[in-house]
């Protein structure tokens, strides 16, 4: 696939997420993505109203599953989201429900294998089950407390064991997360407003659509 790049709006209102997902509609971004504090404060309210607003684009619910994944992702796919996420430390039976869920709705999985102890081995796992993407995370607060870790260590093992497209996320550049695609991912995640600031939630400052604008330029050339 033509590499695809996501806007991850995390955010806690609707208005603010509507107004960063039509900055990055302009730039050209290709999926946007409810993060999961929005999805916290709004719920799937705010899926619909990304729906909306967005009636062609594809949007990415990041729900971090761990159970009960059949209906979350029914609600999340009756409200508009094209993509859930299911975590790879949830037990295989919410992969596998996350799955049919999917089917059902015609929508797509993506596995985040953020805090498996063999990442790669997981994401073969998941894979195996019928999941569509895999997702390899270091978390907010866990690079936050332990300095240097980056998904980049543990794409290279995850890339070479699994053949579904692959996304890196967690505390990357701008740079950082344009070599994601050079290693081999296909998506490429760009926070708002994380992208701004790197280190705390607010929102994003007026530059943020010419900033897409400029990494939507590099990546489709």
């Amino acid at each position: 696939m033509d590499p695809k790049i996501q806007v991850s709006i995390d955010v806690t209102s609707i208005e603010e997420a509507l107004e960063l997902a039509e900055a990055a509609a302009n730039a050209g971004v290709d999926w946007l993505e409810a993060g999961t504090p929005l999805i916290l404060a709004e719920g799937l309210h705010c899926v619909e109203a990304l729906r909306a607003a967005h009636p062609d684009k594809p949007i990415v619910a990041d729900l971090k599953t761990m159970d009960g994944a059949g209906l979350e992702a029914e609600m999340m796919f009756k409200a508009g989201a094209n993509m859930v996420v299911v975590m790879g430390q949830a037990h295989d039976a919410s992969i596998i429900e996350q799955v049919k869920m999917a089917k059902l709705y015609g929508g797509q999985v993506m596995c985040d294998v953020m805090l498996c102890p063999d990442k790669a081995g997981r994401a073969k796992e998941a894979e195996a089950l019928g999941v569509d993407y895999i997702i390899v995370h270091t978390g907010f607060d866990e690079r936050n407390m332990i300095p240097g870790l980056s998904p980049l260590d543990d794409l290279p093992a995850v890339l070479d064991a699994v053949d579904i497209p692959v996304q890196a996320v967690g505390g990357l550049t701008i740079e950082q997360a344009l070599q994601t695609l050079e290693m081999g991912a296909e998506i490429v995640v760009f926070g708002a407003p994380l992208v701004i600031s790197g280190d705390e939630f607010k929102v994003a400052g007026d530059d943020f659509e010419s900033i897409l604008r400029e990494i939507v330029r590099r990546v489709k050339g």
